[in-house]
């Protein structure tokens, strides 16, 4: 009866090994599920992350290169308006420049 005591000692030894095992790998099984969540939901969020820094990035280039544009237009359209101001100030004073010019080539000095 001693060795069916043992027997049964030991078998139940075994049956406790089993579940201590089972337990330990359920345990890492959950603990290595719990790590790739962790890395897949930390990827999503670096990927969009750098989305939206791209977007702002892109954002800024478009309006800066936009705004560019839009300058070198603004200032075509003030170099020519001054140069037609100037064009009109020195047509005014034309004749007077000439007749200035006029007298001091004309008159003789002793």
């Amino acid at each position: 009866m001693d060795s069916n005591k043992g027997q049964g000692g030991i078998q139940l030894l075994l049956a406790a090994e089993q579940e201590a095992q089972n337990i330990v790998a359920s345990a890492r099984a959950a603990k290595m599920a719990r790590l790739k969540q962790a890395k897949d939901e930390a990827e999503r969020e670096i990927a969009s992350y750098r989305a939206q820094r791209e977007a702002e990035f892109r954002k800024k280039v478009s309006e800066t290169s936009g705004d560019s544009g839009s300058n070198v237009k603004r200032l075509e359209e003030e170099t020519k308006t001054k140069i037609e101001h100037l064009q009109n100030v020195a047509s005014e004073v034309s004749p007077e420049v000439v007749a200035m010019l006029m007298k001091y080539v004309t008159t003789v000095r002793n």
